[in-house]
C-alpha cells in the first residue's frame, strides 16, 4: 500500500475513533454524522490514491463513489451514502453543522451513519491491504 493511501486511511480511522468516543451522547449526534461522512470520504480518497486516479478537492460522496465504484469489491448502500452526503453539504456554516434537511440527526440515525462509515472503512482497508501484497 502506498504511503499516501495509508495516510488517508489513518485520517479516516481518526474520524471513526472520534465517533466511538461520542456515539452515545445525544447532544453530539451531528458531530458523529459529520465525522462519519468524513471517514467515508477519506476512505474513497484512499482508493483513488492507491489506483493513481485523479484526486479532486471535492467532498461529494456520490461523485467520489462514482469514481471508485469500478475498483470496489464490496457493496455500498446508496441510500446511506446519499444521506451522509447531505451532512457535509449542509454543514458549511456553524448554525447548520451536521444537520440533515429535517434537522439534527437522531441517536439512531447517527449510529446508522457511524456503522456505515465503519463498514466502508473496514472493507476499504481490507481491499487495499490485499492489493498491495
Amino acid at each position: 500500500m502506498k504511503e499516501i493511501t495509508r495516510q488517508w486511511l489513518d485520517f479516516a480511522k481518526s474520524d471513526l475513533l472520534s465517533c466511538e468516543l461520542i456515539i452515545n451522547e445525544d447532544f453530539l449526534t451531528n458531530v458523529v454524522a459529520f465525522h462519519s461522512q468524513q471517514a467515508v470520504e477519506k476512505s474513497f480518497k484512499a482508493i483513488l490514491e492507491e489506483n493513481e486516479l485523479k484526486l479532486e478537492r471535492i467532498h461529494n460522496l456520490y461523485k467520489l463513489f462514482s469514481k471508485v465504484e469500478p475498483y470496489l469489491n464490496f457493496e455500498v448502500d446508496i441510500n446511506l451514502l446519499e444521506l451522509l452526503d447531505k451532512i457535509y453539504s449542509a454543514s458549511r456554516y456553524p448554525g447548520e453543522m451536521g444537520l440533515l434537511p429535517e434537522g439534527k440527526p437522531t441517536q439512531e440515525e447517527a449510529k446508522e451513519m457511524f456503522e456505515f462509515a465503519e463498514y466502508v472503512f473496514n472493507k476499504t482497508n481490507m481491499m487495499l491491504s490485499r492489493t498491495s501484497k
